[in-house]
């Protein structure tokens, strides 16, 4: 998987979208802003019947700009860069440095659509997106965007499993996690496999915009004396340990066998919640002792009979 590369030269590990699931997006979108187009300008027909020429060019004139042109810009500035097409196809606009895209640059992508996707059926796009190397066709290159997948296969989401200190291990037990979006996650988990390769000054920059990203998100901001890389560490950590939990407890069926609680780092401590065994016996005393003899540490071995 080729990967994104921010300005402060961080790689986050998308995967540029490339020109097949790019045309389908946007084959789905032009279905669907042409079906609304002609529907407005039927019904416009009917109601500007009265209306002399100059009046009714106006009016098909603003239609053609609101729909076809305004509408989709409306619709990426609003949903961060997922259209109806992209979303059907995982897809997402980024900017170049992994952020999410604002007005001026759905604005320019918009206007430059105009000309390489409905005057040229698509040609231009087609040919610019083929020669470039991250498939980009010409409203990219000018907004300074980049169309990547959104959908990682799960292997290569379980393969990152970012470092938690361990003494932030609990501290965000009670964070609201909800309001995070995927695309963030997935920026916090390659930042912090990628942290010590990076310049201290430039992982600074990163670790600080990604922890006043999850702090707006959450609304809880880093607690007095923590850096901005161990509360991204933290927030991470915290969300896979919920993952994790959740894949457990969904695990558990009504025979009572299975973990009750997740292991957080290994030997004993804080971080380990007690539960049953794996074999499902409740924990105890060890199988075969004596009655009323003193329960010793469970060592999981049953003598023969």
């Amino acid at each position: 998987m080729s990967g994104l590369v921010t300005g402060d030269a961080v790689v986050l590990g998308l995967e540029p979208a490339r020109l097949p699931s790019r045309a389908l997006a946007v084959l789905v979108d032009l279905v669907v802003v042409w079906a609304v187009y002609l529907t407005v300008m039927l019904a416009l027909t009917v109601a500007t019947a009265s209306l002399d020429g100059a009046a009714v060019a106006a009016v098909s004139v603003a239609s053609f700009l609101l729909i076809l042109v305004g509408a989709p810009i409306a619709v990426e500035t609003l949903s961060h860069g997922r259209s109806l097409g992209k979303l059907i196809c995982g897809l997402r606009v980024v900017r170049d440095d992994g952020g999410p895209i604002r007005f001026r640059h759905a604005l320019v992508r918009g206007a430059m659509g105009v000309v390489e996707i409905l005057m040229t059926f698509g040609v231009v796009a087609c040919v610019a997106s083929s020669v470039s190397e991250r498939g980009r066709r010409l409203g990219d290159v000018f907004a300074g965007t980049l169309v990547v997948r959104e959908r990682i296969p799960g292997a290569a989401r379980a393969a990152v499993v970012p470092p938690s200190p361990p003494w932030l291990v609990g501290r965000f037990a009670g964070l609201d996690l909800s309001a995070v979006p995927e695309a963030l996650w997935l920026e916090a988990r390659q930042y912090l496999t990628r942290v010590r390769e990076l310049d201290p000054a430039v992982g600074r920059r990163v670790a600080e915009r990604l922890a006043d990203e999850l702090a707006a998100r959450t609304g809880t901001p880093p607690p007095p004396g923590v850096p901005a890389e161990a509360y991204v560490a933290g927030v991470v950590a915290e969300r896979h340990a919920r993952e994790a939990r959740r894949a457990l407890s969904s695990g558990v069926g009504g025979g009572g066998t299975g973990w009750a609680g997740v292991v957080q780092g290994p030997g004993p401590g804080p971080g380990r919640v007690a539960g049953p065994s794996p074999t499902g016996s409740p924990a105890g005393p060890a199988a075969g002792s004596a009655p009323g003899s003193a329960p010793g540490p469970a060592t999981g071995f049953v003598p023969p009979a």
